[in-house]
């Protein structure tokens, strides 16, 4: 009975079907190349497992990332989703197995009026009821567990990285606001200097009043940019201390934007936008995807009958010693079908609501890749013309310190007006600012542009799926059907 039980189940295992439709990575329509055109530079192809490493080659930057990768909250509540969606996982992979469970029993009848032995013993085992997965139903959810939990893997590597984009953007921050804060206190240094000269002039009567006013406005001006400069660069160093998940060390802070991005590289981003599948973001859209794809499997496989095996073997006696001799042995199964007749509707309804969702996942996959191509073009067409504009801007303010030392010269010498100087000095303050800031934008594109790829080096041990999840791909994956 037992082999012929188990050629039974051997046969409708080998006689199951699957539901669950095709799964084709849907067309993604975007162009094959990047945008070409005066914004947008040759691209030497991506290297093959580039790291942050290869992008941030500044040893104090790489300590401050070593430290919030081991202590940033949103990376750790990352890993957590990561083991919540692998228990999920093998919670539902169970259900491929029976159930099996072992029992004893003791009980002891006494009074004249029992017709039960004084004592009975027993033990055993059982399989409680056990869905045979004829229709594919319990394969097809399992599989979209699966995919959950292979998707949650990208969603924290996604955070990883936007960890790392965020620190670095938040370091060259902090020198940006520290240049412009310099900037700042030398305007105002030689504002007050010039406020100085000009009221001795207004008192010696060579000098207008409105002179010393127009120097005291500049003046003004330069301090209020020293107050909220100082607070900029409070709040940077907030913004560090809150990713890194404790206090920076002075000594890994960027004294200014020069500093700050003299050891930023960039990533080349390739010749081919496929290159866009690994960002992971897209990753996690296309493991949604599947799972929706799984999910209508197990909505159709719901249409169908379940059929369920329960059985039971042990032994019985009313004395210890005869308990586990041949004649105390005994057995049962039972198979068992059941079929909604009537349920209103609810499994065509919930089929159609499978299928409206996994049209949303693929188009929410189309879009992420839409957004990640936009992403990184738009980018690249900033990392194409920020090097001149940077030098542009770097002329302009050579140019206006030597206008406004020759500006200065003259109005010592009697030759030009005090708004002449003002506006020079107006002028360079304007110059070094614009320097400072188009001097962060490069180096915070450089930034961007690692985040934009997204691929970064191979996920770390935490994670990568655990070799035993790799079980998860053995179990009858569902036959694929071309998406329309």
């Amino acid at each position: 009975m037992i082999r012929q039980t188990g050629a039974l189940l051997a046969a409708l295992a080998l006689g199951a079907c699957s539901l669950t439709p095709r799964y084709v990575r849907p067309d993604t329509a975007i162009p094959p190349q990047w945008p070409q055109g005066p914004a947008y530079q040759p691209q030497p192809p991506l290297p093959a497992g580039y790291a942050y490493r290869d992008c941030f080659a500044d040893p104090r930057l790489l300590h401050l990332i070593a430290t919030a990768l081991a202590a940033n909250q949103d990376i750790a509540a990352a890993l957590a989703n990561v083991e919540a969606a692998r228990a999920s996982y093998r919670v539902q992979r169970a259900a491929l197995l029976p159930e099996i469970d072992a029992g004893a029993g003791y009980s002891r009848a006494g009074g004249q009026a029992s017709i039960q032995p004084p004592e009975s013993l027993s033990a055993g085992a059982s399989v409680p009821a056990w869905e045979l997965d004829l229709f594919g139903r319990v394969r097809a959810l399992t599989a979209a567990e699966r995919a959950r939990y292979l998707g949650s893997i990208a969603a924290a590597r996604a955070v990883r990285i936007l960890v790392v984009a965020e620190l670095a953007q938040a370091w060259i921050a902090r020198g940006r606001d520290m240049s412009l804060l310099a900037i700042a206190r030398d305007t105002a240094s030689s504002a007050s200097e010039q406020v100085t000269l000009t009221a001795r002039r207004v008192a010696g009567g060579i000098a207008p009043l409105d002179d010393q006013r127009k120097a005291e406005i500049t003046l003004a001006t330069a301090q209020a940019d020293i107050a909220a400069q100082t607070t900029a660069v409070a709040q940077d160093e907030n913004a560090l201390r809150a990713l890194v998940g404790g206090e920076p060390a002075p000594a890994d802070l960027p004294a200014s934007i020069e500093d700050a991005g003299a050891h930023l590289c960039a990533i080349p981003a390739g010749m081919d936008s496929a290159i866009l599948l690994a960002r992971p973001d897209v990753i996690e859209a296309e493991y949604a995807l599947k799972a929706a794809n799984a999910d209508l499997g197990a909505a159709r496989a719901a249409l169908f009958p379940r059929i369920s095996l329960t059985a039971a073997a042990g032994v019985a006696s009313t004395a210890l010693a005869s308990l586990f001799t041949g004649g105390a042995f005994a057995w049962s199964a039972d198979a068992t079908a059941s079929y909604p007749l009537f349920t209103a509707g609810r499994g065509k309804a919930g089929v159609a609501l499978a299928e409206a969702r996994r049209k949303l996942a693929a188009a929410q996959y189309r879009k992420a890749i839409q957004n990640a191509f936009r992403d990184v073009a738009d980018t690249l067409a900033r990392r194409g013309t920020i090097d001149a504009q940077l030098a542009a801007t770097r002329a302009g303010a050579a140019a206006a310190a030597d206008n406004a030392r020759l500006t200065d010269r003259r109005y010592t010498g009697g030759i030009a007006s005090a708004l002449d100087s003002l506006v020079a000095r107006q002028t360079l303050y304007t110059a070094r600012r614009t320097a400072a800031l188009t001097e962060a934008t490069r180096a915070a594109n450089l930034v961007e542009l690692y985040r934009a790829l997204g691929g970064d080096d191979p996920a770390p041990p935490p994670l990568r799926p655990a070799p035993s999840d790799a079980i998860g791909s053995q179990t009858n994956p569902p036959r694929q059907e071309t998406q329309r």
